[in-house]
């Protein structure tokens, strides 16, 4: 079996940092689980694919909040890349390319970790 450290190794996030943070690793352990439920990344996904800037900005600033306070390293990287572009989606035309590139590797991230916790959990 996996342990969360091993996890956290696997997908490039911060171990120390967050066991720091949130005191205890049983608790992190059972956040991190947790994190497979959270609807964010499907969010995204949809409202890019409709073009819906708007919805897409709110999701993937959920998804970074997430990625940073779980110190998930590289997805919150990539998640904090793509809500910089959208951030004025209102006032400035959103690069269409340079968005499917950001989401490209939010997406690679975010795998990374899904898969990570998942095999941790055991599921």
């Amino acid at each position: 079996m996996m342990t969360l450290e091993e996890c956290y190794s696997k997908f490039g996030g911060d171990y120390q940092d967050v066991t720091a943070r949130l005191l205890n690793e049983s608790m992190v352990s059972r956040l991190v689980v947790k994190f497979l439920d959270d609807p964010s990344y499907q969010n995204l996904s949809a409202a890019l694919e409709e073009e819906n800037y708007g919805d897409a900005f709110r999701a993937v600033h959920t998804l970074k909040g997430l990625s940073l306070n779980f110190s998930f390293g590289n997805l919150s990287n990539s998640s904090s890349d793509l809500t910089e572009l959208l951030r004025h989606w209102e006032t400035e035309p959103v690069d269409s390319g340079k968005c499917e590139e950001f989401f490209t590797k939010v997406r690679e991230d975010y795998l990374a970790v899904t898969e990570a916790v998942k095999e941790f959990a055991g599921k």
